[in-house]
């Protein structure tokens, strides 16, 4: 194996909707009578929406670049509402428009004049790149299918109704795995195995495997393999919930590494799932080798006190500051270090718990590193930090 991995196709710039480029950096995009229309001189982007019969009481732009609510609103002028505001500190922008009817009904949709949209886990969002975004080179690049086989493990250790041991609304729980392997990979040849939490979403939102895929092809990653690990019940599973953490270790962990040989095993995860990945990591310090944590979920009442009506807002925080070393909470980092790459958008909720998060793990000897990316907590946000950080991160531990 080379000592160094070979360098992913470098990006290219790339623009798909119709557009014309004119001498003042001005893009005006239209269709269907609709504009947006973005000013790289002035650093402003201002939304135009016709409506010469006035038919709409108003027009509010529906974003999460941390724009003041009162910034929000059109305004009308001659025959249609616009809004400009400052171009925010990212490479891309996924938006709605929220329209409102004189009669006071509401409706969300998306930019009708904007074929470019992101999917994401709550549905389709129109999307404006900036100047100097591009989408990643491996999406395009020459990339083998990968074999797949699907697991379904029972866990009695979990439930799907929230009941108690003993409760007649207890349903215990089965988990959905699938193993992506490079073709024709024998299960008995060692490999790097990379678990991933929201897993069917990493890979048809944030094109998981085909990352994989393109990277083993091209030899800039080395051969491994992957296990797609369905959410279930999302919101209590992966809020540092410890009968997950022991399904994940007593029952995936060993149901995978029983069929594959197994090299090195790193945890992978996005806002909660990044959380469970590193509650996992604390509760059984054996579970895995490195951690790939993107904008996750470390809540801690200085910064997220925004979050307190989730249910399972206080489980978080009592872990979170256990990890943090606060108090007598439970959670504290084992003595085992092993590397740890977070990633987080540059101005996102989670960015001030991701620093902090960082810098406690720094503290307590972990090869930890924060890259900040001028995107949101999106899955093309995730998707687009794969490479290089990820990369790095399998490399590290391959060697």
């Amino acid at each position: 194996m080379s000592s160094r991995p070979p360098t992913p196709p470098s990006a290219s710039l790339t623009h798909s909707h119709a557009a014309a480029v004119l001498a003042s950096s001005i893009v005006i995009v239209r269709a269907g009578g609709q504009y947006v229309r973005v000013s790289a001189e002035s650093g402003h982007v201002t939304f135009l929406l016709p409506d010469p019969a006035r038919e709409l009481a108003g027009v509010r732009l529906v974003q999460d670049v941390r724009i003041p609510g009162d910034r929000l609103d059109f305004g009308y002028r001659d025959d249609h509402w616009e809004l400009a505001i400052d171009q925010p500190p990212v490479n891309r922008m996924e938006y709605l428009f929220e329209l409102l009817r004189p009669d006071g009904s509401r409706e969300t949709v998306l930019d009708p004049a904007n074929t470019e949209q992101a999917a994401g886990a709550f549905g389709a969002k129109s999307v404006r790149e900036f100047t100097g975004y591009g989408p990643p080179a491996w999406l395009t690049a020459p990339a083998e299918p990968g074999d797949t086989h699907d697991l379904d493990l029972p866990a009695p250790q979990l439930d799907t109704a929230g009941g108690s041991w003993g409760s007649p609304t207890r349903a215990d729980a089965v988990m959905s795995v699938r193993i992506w392997s490079p073709p024709g990979a024998p299960d008995d040849e060692p490999l790097p195995l990379l678990i991933a939490h929201d897993g069917p979403e990493y890979d048809s939102l944030a094109s998981l495997t085909r990352y994989l895929a393109a990277g083993v092809t091209g030899t800039w990653l080395p051969r491994m393999r992957a296990a797609l690990v369905s959410p279930g019940a999302r919101d209590r599973w992966y809020s540092a919930n410890l009968d997950y953490a022991r399904a994940l270790r007593h029952v995936v962990i060993p149901a995978l590494t029983s069929r594959l040989a197994t090299k090195a095993r790193i945890g992978m995860g996005a806002s909660l799932g990044a959380l469970a990945m590193l509650h996992a990591h604390c509760r059984f310090p054996d579970a895995f080798d490195a951690l790939f944590l993107e904008s996750g979920s470390f809540f801690v009442p200085r910064f997220d006190g925004h979050e307190r009506r989730f249910p399972y807002y206080r489980r978080i925080v009592s872990f979170v500051s256990g990890v943090h070393g606060a108090g007598n909470h439970r959670g504290r980092l084992p003595g085992r270090p092993i590397p740890v790459a977070l990633t987080c958008g540059v101005i996102e909720e989670n960015v001030e718990n991701n620093r902090l998060m960082a810098a406690t793990l720094a503290a307590h000897g972990y090869p930890a590193s924060l890259h900040e990316v001028p995107d949101m907590h999106n899955y093309t946000a995730w998707r687009d930090a794969f490479d290089p950080y990820l990369t790095q991160l399998v490399w590290q531990v391959a060697q």
